[in-house]
C-alpha cells in the first residue's frame, strides 16, 4: 500500500484528510517568543487574534531535516512506499530539507508541489486518490509530474495590512490600496507568487470580476475539481463566489477548504482563492 503525506501548507480540509488517509508534516509558526505548529496547537483564528488583539509578530518556518527525518521514521516502515508532497520550492526550505531526510529511506519520495496552498492541495489530493485505487507508485508519479505545471493558483487579498507587517509590501504601497480599495490578485506563476491583475472596489464586488476573469470562455480548464480556499470569509461572500463559478463553469466537485497558518500569515482573514487545473501545460493569460 502506498503512503501520501504533504506539508500542512496543502491546505486541505480534515474532511478530506481523514477520507483520504493524507497525513500532514506541520510547518512551525512562531508568534512573539512561542513556537507552535500549523494546525496542531494553532488555527488562523488564533493567529489574527495574535495580530489584532496583542499586537503581535507572526512568522513561519520550514520543517527542518531532523523533523522531516522523524516524521519518515514512523511512516515509512508501515507501507510499501511513502510520497511525501512539499510547499514550492521557490517558497520554502521545506522541500530541500525533506529531500535530505529521504536519503536515510529507500520507500521515501519527495515532490516539489512548485506551489502552494491548495494549489499543492491538487497533488496531495490527486495521489491520495488514486492510492486508494491501488495504483502503483510509477503511475502516481507520473500522474503527478504531469499536473504539476496545470495547477492555476491564486488568490485575492482584501488589505495589505498583513503583506506590509510581513515586509511584502511598503507602507505606501498599503495606504494606497485602502484609499483606492485596491485588491491585488496573487498568482503562482513557475514555481514563484507574483502580482497580477489589481481589481477596485469592495471585496465582493472585486471576487465576482476575478472569478469570471477566471473563469469565464476559458478553453483549457479540467472541470474535475476546484478549491476554494480562505482562511476566515465569512458564509456570504463564500455562496456568492460558488454562485458566481457556477454562472461560468461546471466542475464536478466545488470543494471549500481552509487556508492554514502560513497563508494566513501573510495574507490576512479576508483572503479567497479558487484553485483549480488547467487541461494543458500552458495556460491562457486571464
Amino acid at each position: 500500500m502506498i503512503k501520501i503525506t504533504a506539508d500542512s501548507t496543502c491546505d486541505l480540509s480534515s474532511e478530506i484528510l481523514e477520507k483520504m488517509n493524507i497525513t500532514l508534516s506541520p510547518l512551525v509558526v512562531m508568534i512573539g517568543e512561542k513556537t507552535y505548529h500549523d494546525g496542531v496547537d494553532i488555527a488562523p483564528r488564533d493567529l489574527f487574534q495574535f495580530v489584532e488583539r496583542d499586537k503581535e509578530n507572526c512568522k513561519t518556518a520550514a520543517i527542518n531535516a531532523y523533523e522531516y527525518d522523524c516524521f519518515f521514521e514512523k511512516i515509512s516502515p508501515q507501507y510499501e512506499a511513502v510520497v511525501h508532497i512539499c510547499i514550492g520550492s521557490g517558497f520554502s526550505s521545506c522541500y530541500q530539507n525533506a529531500v535530505i531526510a529521504a536519503e536515510g529511506f529507500k520507500n521515501v519520495f519527495i515532490i516539489d508541489s512548485q506551489n502552494l496552498s491548495s494549489g499543492s492541495g491538487h497533488l496531495v489530493f490527486e495521489a491520495a486518490k488514486m492510492a486508494s485505487e491501488r495504483k502503483s507508485l510509477e503511475a502516481i508519479l507520473r500522474r503527478l509530474q504531469e499536473i504539476t505545471p496545470r495547477v492555476d493558483a491564486s488568490f485575492i487579498v482584501d488589505q495589505l495590512d498583513y503583506l506590509y507587517k510581513g515586509g511584502r509590501c511598503s507602507g505606501l504601497e498599503m495606504y494606497g490600496a485602502r484609499v483606492f480599495q485596491i485588491k491585488p490578485c496573487i498568482e503562482v506563476i513557475n514555481g514563484k507568487m507574483i502580482v497580477g491583475k489589481k481589481y477596485n472596489g469592495s471585496f465582493k464586488r472585486c471576487l465576482e470580476q476575478y472569478v469570471k476573469d477566471k473563469l469565464k470562455d476559458k478553453k483549457d480548464i479540467d472541470y474535475s475539481r476546484v478549491f476554494i480556499t480562505h482562511p476566515m470569509c465569512s458564509s456570504d461572500i463564500v455562496d456568492d463566489v460558488k454562485a458566481t463559478i457556477a454562472k461560468f463553469a461546471h466542475f464536478d466537485e466545488v470543494i471549500e477548504t481552509p487556508a492554514g497558518c502560513t497563508i494566513s500569515s501573510h495574507c490576512g482573514p479576508n483572503t479567497l482563492g479558487i484553485l483549480f487545473l488547467r487541461t494543458g501545460n500552458k495556460r491562457e493569460n486571464s
